[in-house]
């Protein structure tokens, strides 16, 4: 199982610095998800982010950054990959970019050709957004017999419920809340998580 982290949304308090640990620490993909920035924001945050770890971010917002800060991949909401012509899509992949999506049903997971992984949510019932519940049966498990993206299960996710994430026969998990919730903690988080995963893999 691989591991993600997805930024807060809002401003988190020497978000730069934490980023930077969380990567040396191991991480190893990294989604940059601020839907209310305008795109200086977004500049100011990845120049302080050490240039080693640009390859690993993932852009969410204002993909021309990803050839100003050397990004390898680029991500797309629901409905902006629903809006984007499969010949631009097929474009940024025969350019050398890695996609992602986001998806909140596997019926969509078909339509997915051009993308290397897409997240599922809500699977679990949210920690960073309140009444945003779980939408699986508790006996859900993946279909991996059809040839598909890989899917990372997002939403409510922390150490306690990773093997139920691996037994739905995920590929990896996305985590935000577990991370952000407390800033503070967050390497400590990122790296009791990691370990989780690792005996997982093991």
């Amino acid at each position: 199982m691989e591991l993600i982290v997805i930024s807060a949304p809002d401003v988190v308090a020497n978000e730069a610095p934490i980023i930077n640990r969380l990567f040396g620490a191991g991480l190893r993909r990294f989604h940059l998800r601020k839907p209310g920035w305008n795109i200086g924001r977004c500049i100011d945050l990845l120049a302080q982010i050490d240039r080693s770890y640009h390859h690993a971010i993932v852009c969410h917002q204002h993909h021309r950054l990803v050839k100003v800060f050397g990004m390898n991949y680029l991500h797309f909401t629901e409905n902006d990959r629903i809006k984007t012509d499969q010949s631009e899509l097929l474009a940024m992949v025969n350019e050398g970019y890695r996609l992602s999506t986001s998806i909140h049903d596997v019926s969509a997971m078909p339509m997915l050709q051009h993308f290397d992984y897409t997240f599922l949510s809500p699977v679990f019932s949210s920690i960073s957004k309140p009444g945003y519940r779980s939408i699986l049966p508790a006996d859900f498990c993946l279909d991996k017999s059809m040839p598909l993206p890989k899917v990372f299960a997002l939403g409510g996710i922390d150490e306690s419920n990773l093997e139920q994430v691996k037994e739905m026969n995920f590929d990896g998990a996305a985590v935000l809340g577990s991370i952000w919730q407390d800033p503070e903690q967050a390497v400590s988080n990122f790296i009791n998580i990691k370990k989780v995963t690792e005996q997982l893999n093991s």
